[in-house]
This record gives structure tokens, sequence and C-alpha cells, in this order.
């Protein structure tokens, strides 16, 4: 068997002290009144009968706890030896250990493991106070009910207050977990929202850097070609390229401001119009853009136009990058159900293909696709090249659309 926990030893040697002071008091207290009967006097083979029942008595407390249906019933019943040996008022002490055991034992294991033992116990102690009673003269109906009444009152009081104890101690367990379960949501929930705010920023930082750095990598090597050949167009590459970085920083900046809590939120966001303005920046790195993009077109919220935005330029980037040279058209329309639909097409690369990239371009142009319920479609061309379609839903639209191209328009070179 286990080793007893202390405080269940503690319990264990304060049952053994009070029964023993008791037992030492009690030849006093039965001189002065004659109805408690007698006492065995200290050192009387009855004494010494009494106190191996009530010291056998304490050392099983201290393991109640581990095994309830074995100590329990050998705890009420070692007192029925001291009906032969020693009846009357002393078989009383046997109750302080009998009352300790219950109160440890139901506050220590589930009452619905050994009840049928607890059943046992009363019975043995019903029996045990029962004898005595007898044996000192009481006639056997009153010791009946007086054996009945001491072992409701020895078992059920310390049952009711440790089933009590133990009822508080659950529920204080189960708050314990309910907190811990919190905790646990409320950190997955904060990983969630920080992945997904990383993987924004990833995307946002992917945007800035190749849009921007693709084309001043085009513009340097046009510079080396130009500086010797044609000054002129070498310095205004050179002008180019410093436009590109500060554009850079610029996005940069409004990136890092979106971070701060005092940034300011009145700052122009990308919309539809100002994919002209995106054409243009990509015209002035030598590069062919074709734009269709009418003046009446539907207005879709502020998010979905940033995504129609970011998704022309990282196309018009990747098509820099993968196919440097290739004429490019953009297309932007107003669709039917009153959606918007925009294409970016390129035509086959004129130059070597530097080749496969990280793909994180077009897994991020996704991603922003489904944030506002937009379709996006990707693939190469029947001449070579490659097209991304993007169909924005109508504003009173939630939900997934097909991504359907446009394939009409004016375009302006």
């Amino acid at each position: 068997m286990a080793v007893p926990r202390p405080a269940h030893l503690v319990t264990a040697a304060a049952c053994a002290v009070f029964s023993l002071v008791l037992l030492l008091v009690l030849p006093v207290v039965a001189a002065d009144d004659p109805s408690l009967g007698s006492a065995p006097s200290p050192g009387g083979p009855g004494w010494w009968a009494v106190t191996a029942v009530l010291l056998a008595q304490a050392v099983l407390v201290a393991f109640v706890a581990r095994a309830p249906a074995v100590v329990l019933p050998l705890i009420t019943g070692l007192p029925v030896a001291l009906v032969w040996a020693e009846p009357g008022s002393v078989f009383t002490l046997t109750a302080i250990a009998e009352i300790a055991a219950v109160f440890v034992a139901v506050v220590a294991r589930p009452l619905r493991g050994w009840w049928p033992y607890l059943v046992l116990a009363g019975v043995l102690l019903a029996a045990g106070q029962f004898g005595s009673s007898v044996r000192t003269g009481v006639d056997v109906g009153t010791a009946a009910v007086g054996g009945a009444g001491q072992a409701l009152v020895v078992l059920g009081l310390p049952l009711l207050l440790g089933s009590t104890l133990a009822a508080q101690r659950a529920a204080a367990e189960a708050r314990r977990h309910e907190v811990r379960a919190l905790r646990r949501e409320q950190d997955a929930l904060l990983q969630a929202v920080t992945a997904r705010e990383r993987a924004a920023m990833s995307r946002e930082l992917h945007d800035i850097a190749a849009h921007h750095m693709s084309g001043i990598a085009v513009l340097a090597a046009a510079m080396g070609r130009q500086v010797d050949t044609d000054p002129a167009a070498a310095k205004r590459s050179a002008a180019q390229v410093r436009e590109q970085s500060r554009a850079v920083l610029d996005d940069l900046r409004r990136l890092v401001g979106l971070l701060r809590s005092d940034a300011d939120v009145n700052r122009p966001v990308a919309t539809l119009a100002t994919i002209a303005t995106l054409v243009e920046g990509h015209r002035a790195t030598g590069a062919e853009v074709a734009l269709h993009l009418p003046e009446d077109l539907p207005e879709p919220g502020p998010l979905a136009q940033l995504v129609a935005h970011r998704t022309v330029q990282e196309s018009l980037t990747n098509a820099a990058v993968h196919a440097p040279g290739a004429p490019c058209t953009v297309r932007v329309e107003a669709l039917p159900d009153g959606g918007v639909g925009l294409s970016v097409r390129n035509g086959r690369a004129t130059g070597p293909d530097p080749g496969p990239g990280s793909g994180f371009g077009l897994l991020g142009m996704a991603e922003r696709a489904r944030l506002v319920g937009a379709g996006l479609v990707h693939g190469p061309t029947a001449d070579g090249g490659w097209e991304v379609g993007l169909r924005l839903p109508p504003p009173d639209v939630v939900g997934t659309v097909p991504a359907v191209p446009p394939s009409s328009g004016k375009d302006t070179a």
C-alpha cells in the first residue's frame, strides 16, 4: 500500500491523541457521574484492550483514503471485540476514528465506488453498539434503536460534511479546467490572428518589393547598355530609378504607418482609378502596356477595389519578371450582374525566362480574392503568354463567384 499523504498522517495522529486523552480522563469523569457506567482503570487488561483498538483505528485512518472499501469496515469492525473485553461507555470513544475515517474517505474518493462498504461499516458499527449496550444491561429494543442511531450519526454527519466539501472542490476544479480551456482557446485565436496578420504583411511586402524592385532591375540593366551609347537615355533611366526608389520608401512608410496606432487613417488607398497610375509607372520602365479602363464602372467596396489594384500590380510585376519585353494588356469593365471584371494578359516572352518563381504572388492574389468573395483564375494562353482574371461581385453579393475575364473593350496604349 502506498505511503499516506501528510494530511492523513496528521489526522490519524490527532485521532490517536484525542482518543487516548479521553480514555485517561474517562475514569475520573465516570467516578463523579455514575450514569456513565464503569470505566477501565489505566494499566488494567480492559484498558490495554481499549488502547490497542483505538491505536489500531488511528493507524487505519491514515490509509482509509487509499482503500476505503477495505479500511472503513475494519475501523468499524475492530470495536466489536470490545463487546466482550470492555463494554460500556468506553465503547463510544471508538466513534472518534470512525467519524474521521468517513470524512477523509468521502473527500478523497467518489462515493459511488465504495458506498456498499460504507453500508457494511454502518452495520458493523450498529452491531458493536448494540452488543455493548446489551452487555451493560440495556433491553434489546432500546439497544437496537441506540445502535442504529449511533450508526446514522457517526457515519451520516461526516458523510454530509465530506460530500459538501468534495462537491465544492469538484466545482472549483471544474472552474479551473474551464479557465485553462478558455486560455488555450484565447491562445489559439491569438496565434490564428497573428498568422493572418503575418500573411497579410507578407503579401503587402511582396507587392511592394516585387513591383518596384523588378522595375528598378529592368532600368538598371538598361542603364548598363545606355551609359556608353546613349548617355541622355541613361540619365533618364537613372531618374526613373530614383523615382522607383522613392516609391518603395513611400510604400514602406505607408505599411509601417498602418501598423502604428497613430497612423493617418485619411491617407488615400488604392482603387480602380489608380490602376491607370500603376500602368503609367510600368510604361515608364519601358514596358509595353495597353489599358482599357472605362470611366462609368460600378463602385465595389474599398477593400474590393484594393484587391483589384493589387491583382493588376502583381500581374504586371510577374509579366516583367517572367516575360520581359512581352506586351501586356489590362482590361477592366462592368459586368451584367453589377460586378467588375478585369484581366491582365501578357504575350510570349521575347527574352530569356528567369525560371519559375516562388508562387507567393499567385497565392497572395488568391487569398485577397477570397477575402472579398471574388473569383480568380490564371493560367497560360494559347499563344504562349499568361492571363490573370478577376471577377469582383456586386457590392450587395456575398460569397465566391466564378472568375470570368473580360474579353472586349477598347485598348489604350
